[in-house]
Order: C-alpha cells, then structure tokens, then sequence
C-alpha cells in the first residue's frame, strides 16, 4: 500500500469535508463562498454528496475551502 505524502486530503472522505465546512461556516455563509445551488436552495447533506461526486470542479472548489480552514485554523 502507497501513502500519499503530498496529499492533505488523503484518508478524508468528501462527506467529513462537507460535514466540518458546514458546522464551520453554516449552509448560508457556505453558499456565499461556494455559489452552487445545492448549497443555496433546500441543501442537505445527501443532496450535497451527490452533486459534488458527479461535478469535479465543484468538489474542487469544496476540497480547496476545507484546505484554506484547516491551514487557517
């Protein structure tokens, strides 16, 4: 088995990204940062995780916020 070194998201799966950036932030401040729709109307969990699986360039933008308040805190 190969360890990622470079990679600090290894080992964290994209629903505990989404879960500590919502606690964080909150579904609104969430949606202002990250203007996508699941974050903005009716958004859960659930429907989040889905939409973020089929679109790379908004986990992207997910995965680069969790980065950005992980390295902040």
């Amino acid at each position: 088995m190969t360890k990622q070194v470079n990679n600090p998201l290894h080992g964290i799966t994209l629903e505990t990204i989404l879960s500590r950036l919502v606690d964080h932030f909150g579904w609104q401040e969430l949606g202002e940062r990250i203007d996508i729709r699941c974050f903005t109307s009716e958004p859960s969990i659930k429907s989040s995780l889905k939409f973020l699986r089929k679109t790379p360039w908004a986990r992207r933008k997910v995965e680069a916020l969790y980065l950005l308040m992980t390295h902040n805190d």
